[in-house]
């Protein structure tokens, strides 16, 4: 166990267009509300020096902590962004050599704040720890949150809350969004230090691959692809899939209105913007999909001399990642409903899922309610007549049995 952090910052080799140093703000009265011994564990970190660790790094103006710039689409429209309220205060090394970003969210002002006040209040700080550490057990690739801090100050947003920083863990933080940015330079030699730079220190076993650039935009696709399966598998909403919220390291990132479903309805949004419905529950393998077309858009002369080739390759590797998730997608239901992994049960998956959804019933429980042999016997009677003729398997542990519900997240915030 570390009494001290093990910190490298590599991400500053990189040109400084992509960064921009900062400090967390001075606060009144830093108070550590929550703090997550399991992932302490996983950084070795001593638990008992844990506190004065944490907050004496807060407090040191010498430490080398920057945020990062990158754009992004947001609803579909082109923004340059940044880390308006973050700060990374270095890159751990545990001691079986794994990298994570620790990072401050809600740390105060950045260059990349605009309005912004840069701060953070308690409540989404609370829903951020509970829901990403609800997806880490839940075997989802996830951010993750070491601690929330209150700062012993007011903010103002509709109304006054208290504030509060959370300190967030990553394998990285780049993403679709940091190459969108990095695009925008026109300067190839930049530009390439960030791809190169991105794969040695994501999937450092590509570089040896003949075709390297082609390979590390397939495995960016597989990873997601897997990601938003799992996200569908226990009903997770993200609510924000913009391409600065999708992480090259696999990692669900951003936590801000997301939930998992109550009442199965595949157009259920969890933004008050988002209007059309572009990231509903149902859209999100979809926009996984356009993401990803943004992010090799950003390096297509790595592809091929010839642009025009160059699209028609990654077209078709989207196009076979559009087929891996169908693929994937009527695999994972069909161990949900303990059926033999087949596409002759997709009528039963669908039909299944079509009654949840006219009578409203809910995502998670219904799949327990099926294991359980629970299941409204008027409501599913014809469709278990179908079921009972098909083949089954017994799957372990694939449907969850609890699930961070949002009316418990707000009793948890408001009691706080």
């Amino acid at each position: 166990m570390h009494a001290n952090w093990n910190f490298e910052n590599s991400y500053l080799s990189l040109p400084d267009i992509f960064y921009s140093k900062t400090k967390a703000d001075n606060f009144p009265k830093l108070e550590i509300l929550f703090k997550n011994k399991y992932l302490m564990d996983t950084l070795d970190i001593n638990y008992k020096n844990f506190d004065n660790l944490l907050l004496d790094t807060i407090n040191n103006k010498q430490i080398n902590s920057f945020s990062q710039a990158y754009a992004g689409h947001q609803f579909g429209h082109f923004t340059i962004l940044g880390d308006g309220r973050a700060t990374l205060l270095g890159e751990h090394i545990n001691d079986n050599k794994e990298r994570f970003d620790i990072q401050l969210k809600g740390s105060g002002k950045t260059p990349y704040s605009r309005n912004g006040d840069g701060k953070a209040v308690l409540g989404p700080m609370i829903r951020e720890y509970l829901v990403s550490e609800a997806m880490h057990n839940l075997g989802i690739n996830s951010t993750r949150a070491l601690a929330v801090i209150t700062t012993g100050e007011n903010v103002l947003r509709e109304k006054i809350e208290p504030g509060a920083i959370l300190i967030r863990v990553a394998k990285s933080h780049i993403r679709v969004g940091t190459f969108q940015f990095g695009s925008l330079i026109k300067k190839r030699e930049e530009f390439n230090h960030l791809i190169d730079y991105t794969i040695n220190r994501l999937y450092p076993d590509l570089n040896n691959k003949k075709n390297k650039y082609i390979k590390f935009f397939e495995k960016i696709c597989e990873t997601q692809i897997n990601l938003i399966i799992e996200w569908m598998r226990v009903g997770f909403i993200h609510g924000v899939m913009n391409t600065d919220n999708m992480s090259l390291s696999g990692e669900t990132i951003d936590y801000g209105p997301c939930a998992y479903l109550d009442n199965y309805n595949p157009k259920t949004v969890f933004s008050s913007i988002d209007k059309l419905g572009r990231y509903s529950f149902e859209n999100q393998p979809k926009i996984a999909l356009w993401n990803l077309a943004r992010f090799a858009e950003t390096f297509l002369y790595l592809i091929d001399e010839s642009e025009k080739k160059a699209i028609s390759i990654i077209e078709n590797i989207l196009n076979k990642h559009k087929s891996m998730f169908d693929n994937n997608w009527n695999n994972m239901m069909c161990k949900k409903l303990n059926l033999e992994i087949n596409y002759n049960n997709s009528n039963i998956i669908n039909e299944f899922l079509d009654i949840m959804h006219i009578h409203k019933l809910d995502y998670t429980n219904t799949f327990l309610d099926l294991e359980n042999n629970n299941l409204n016997k008027n409501i599913f009677k014809d469709w278990m007549e179908k079921y009972k003729k098909a083949e089954k398997r017994n799957y372990i542990n694939i449907n969850p049995t609890i699930i961070p519900r949002n009316h418990v997240i707000e009793k948890i915030i408001n009691d706080a």
